[in-house]
């Protein structure tokens, strides 16, 4: 998800969005443990998509605060 993408959504669908990447990122995480996982760029993409994610949120709360 691109970043003006995420900067559209509203808190609730922010939380919910960075609540299924966790899960995303577990599952993951649990799969290369099991050596099923064939693609390995997919863990980094899921951190970056939660990076981006806290990333918004963060923004926010500094415009809240000024």
């Amino acid at each position: 998800m691109m970043m003006d993408e995420i900067r559209k959504l509203t808190d609730e669908e922010l939380a919910k969005q960075l609540e299924e990447a966790h899960r995303e990122l577990f599952n993951l995480r649990f799969r290369a443990a099991a050596n099923q996982l064939t693609n390995y760029n997919e863990v980094r993409k899921a951190k970056k998509s939660i990076a981006r994610i806290k990333t918004v949120i963060r923004e926010r709360e500094l415009s809240e605060v000024r």
